[in-house]
């Protein structure tokens, strides 16, 4: 794919980011009939709806939010994209939803979770329960995070899906109770399903790789603590997600989704520094654990990310120096103790 050398403004990037390549097509044709997106208003959903629909411009692809951002629902409206608005905790409105044979779960609560802990749990494992039930015969793919898995030494081997989850304070915790409720609708009814256990992926305005360029052309310090991290551009992470849809299966299989690289924060704040300008300042040390996450299963599924770190790190720093809009949701990649 010709990707270009700097992305000029959010309408370039959201076309960047919604790119459909030969293989989401094909695996797409794999999974005929609708597609409704739950929690479709985030970080990655909306461009993972128009990423379904260039892939597929007869299929009807559904957006379900509740649209508290300005402008969003109108925006994918114009990309040809039904929306439907739903309070998803509300049995009623689960309920009023269309049934459709392939379903994204993308809602959930990570910010904020520390000291409202219930709405927490609710979120991220009482309405998987309840999204599971309501779609019993259909597909689903839902997100979980590679927060699940314990931290490990830095220099050792990266955990891959047969290691035993070994989650860290109470989100990460809530983030497992999603995945073995959707677990155990595979096992009780015998619903289709597929798991995206992510680790970080990119937007150029939020993401590991935003927070570690903002810290640097501004001058604040740089954490080093959690000195190491997996990254994934978004549009690759997007395209995977829809592509899992031809895999769902009552075992529920639950897949590591990130980067090939162990990014050093260390080596890319210097990246950042050099393209920019400015001599990155740090503070702390780095730990010789960090949360790292294998893929190895997933490029063997899917093929490597078709764009690679260093064309994120260059799209990112002219993103950030050009004075490009924020979303002001920081990744806290640095957040050891589970607590976000």
């Amino acid at each position: 794919m010709d990707w270009p050398m700097a992305i000029a403004d959010e309408a370039e990037l959201e076309e960047v980011l919604s790119r459909p390549d030969e293989a989401l097509r094909a695996d797409l044709a794999a999974v005929p009939g609708d597609i409704l997106v739950l929690g479709a208003g985030g970080k990655m959903g909306p461009t993972l709806c128009r990423l379904a629909k260039r892939a597929d411009p007869a299929r009807r692809v559904i957006a379900v939010a509740r649209w508290s951002e300005p402008g969003l629902r109108e925006r994918l409206e114009g990309w040809g994209i039904e929306c439907l608005s739903a309070e998803l905790t509300d049995r009623a409105a689960l309920a009023a939803l269309p049934e459709t044979p392939n379903v994204i779960y993308m809602a959930a609560r990570k910010f904020g979770s520390t000291g409202n802990e219930a709405l927490t749990w609710q979120m991220n494992v009482v309405l998987p329960a309840m999204v599971a039930e309501r779609w019993a015969a259909s597909r689903i793919v839902f997100f979980s995070t590679g927060n699940v898995l314990p931290l490990v030494p830095v220099n050792g081997p990266q955990p891959d899906e047969s290691v035993p989850p070994a989650p860290v304070g109470e989100y990460a915790a809530s983030c497992l109770g999603r995945e073995r409720v959707f677990q155990h609708a595979g096992a009780a009814r015998g619903t289709r399903l597929f798991g995206i256990r992510l680790n970080y992926a990119i937007d150029l305005r939020y993401g590991v790789l935003h927070d570690v360029a903002t810290k640097v052309w501004t001058g604040a310090q740089v954490p080093l603590a959690m000195g190491h991290a997996n990254v994934i551009w978004q549009g690759d992470a997007n395209a995977w997600t829809l592509r899992a849809l031809r895999h769902a299966d009552a075992a529920c299989p639950i897949m590591n989704v990130t980067g090939p690289e162990t990014v050093s924060i260390r080596w890319l704040a210097q990246r950042f520094g050099a393209l920019m300008g400015k001599p990155p300042a740090f503070s702390g040390q780095e730990a010789p654990e960090a949360l790292l996450s294998n893929a190895a299963w997933a490029f063997a599924l899917f093929g490597y990310p078709k764009v690679p770190l260093e064309r994120m790190i260059h799209w990112v720093a002219d993103w950030v120096q050009g004075g490009g809009r924020a979303l002001g949701k920081p990744t806290k990649f640095e957040v050891r103790d589970g607590r976000f």
